[in-house]
């Protein structure tokens, strides 16, 4: 096991990458004295793959264990999905001194970290992430939300799980679609902040599609060390540091709410989103085109879609107005000054931003 220390003084917390780790969860969990009973959210699917060996882990060392399953899909992200899992715990929750476990990818991280941070004004939980996209990512730096019909991510809070356990072990069930998606931040680490990794993603990139151990721990480590640096400077996204993570997520979110939430997954709504900031950073002569094409071809090697399929132009402009990062009635987007150099620029052209977009729908 490796691990690694994200520093938030109070709310600090490890985050251990392995692979085949995930009997040793228990052990691990008791050394944090967070409660005596595991409420695990998840869904059917990585219940029946993986339920067991969490269970056994956990009573092993002591621990009472419920799972609560919700629906696999983006649909699970809703208030009213949340407020009946609470309801379900109050139900539960007699004699008891609960804490939440996060056992899935994004969506029941999100879904389950927002449910600790609000039920009793926040209750212990971990994030035990099952996907590769989880992994790298999500479980990593306390964002927690659900969706409303506007938008993805409306309703939510900043709470920091007590721990992170990422088993690589776990991905071997996982879907190629799933992998590719997670690719698609792993390839935003490089082009934000790692030229290294850049190099080593488009060397090991079919390893990596090939689901082979060293180069799975490999990535989840260089990706979660890379995050947890950026979340301690900026735990709130409040100085500007975290907001580059957002890099490719503007349009994505958008290709993802215009397409409404079928068309494309999050990754791979992110490659595009990506693709879409590096063509706006050429427009405005921030990067030059043989930067541009080497992320391009990274993200092609990966699997990733290049174009925008049968989604309107203007229904992704519609649907971009709801991003986060807007203040007041300016937008702000997460552009590049190079591979590994992030921007965050205000006031972006709306030409500049519907002339990419209509390059590469393909309607």
């Amino acid at each position: 096991m490796n691990t690694l220390k994200l520093d938030l003084k109070a709310r600090s917390y490890n985050i251990i990458v392995g692979s085949g780790i995930i009997g040793l969860l228990g052990k691990t969990l008791r050394k944090l004295d967070i409660g005596s009973d595991a409420y695990v959210i998840t869904n059917a699917a990585i219940k029946n793959r993986h339920g067991k060996a969490l269970n056994k882990a956990l009573k092993k060392a002591g621990f009472t264990v419920r799972f609560k399953t919700v629906p696999d899909s983006e649909k699970s992200k809703s208030l009213k999905v949340a407020s009946e899992i609470i309801e379900d715990i109050i139900c539960h929750n007699k004699k008891k001194r609960i804490f939440i476990v996060a056992f899935g990818g994004g969506v029941i991280g999100d879904l389950a970290g927002f449910v600790a941070s609000v039920y009793k004004r926040g209750i212990p939980y971990v994030q035990v992430p099952t996907t590769l996209l989880a992994q790298v990512d999500s479980s990593i730096g306390g964002k927690t939300a659900v969706d409303l019909s506007q938008g993805k991510n409306l309703v939510g809070a900043f709470y920091q799980p007590r721990l992170v356990y990422s088993d690589v072990g776990l991905l071997k069930t996982l879907h190629s679609r799933q992998i590719k998606s997670a690719l698609a931040e792993i390839v935003k680490y490089a082009i934000i902040k790692d030229p290294a990794l850049f190099n080593y993603l488009q060397k090991k990139h079919k390893d990596i599609l090939a689901l082979k151990t060293a180069p799975l721990e490999f990535i989840v480590k260089r990706c979660s060390h890379i995050k947890a640096k950026i979340v301690e400077k900026d735990e709130r996204e409040e100085k500007g540091v975290r907001t580059i993570l957002n890099f490719g997520h503007t349009i994505g979110h958008a290709i993802e709410s215009a397409g409404s939430f079928k068309k494309y997954n999050h990754g791979e709504a992110v490659a595009l989103g990506m693709l879409l900031a590096s063509d706006i950073s050429k427009n405005l002569s921030l990067i030059n085109n043989n930067s541009g094409q080497k992320i391009e071809n990274l993200i092609m090697a990966m699997g990733l879609p290049t174009r925008i399929r049968k989604i309107p132009v203007q229904k992704i402009i519609k649907a971009h107005y709801h991003d986060k990062k807007f203040i007041g009635s300016k937008n702000r987007f997460v552009l590049l000054g190079g591979i590994g150099r992030a921007l965050v620029l205000e006031d972006i052209p709306l030409k500049v931003i519907q002339e990419a977009i209509k390059k590469r729908v393909i309607c």
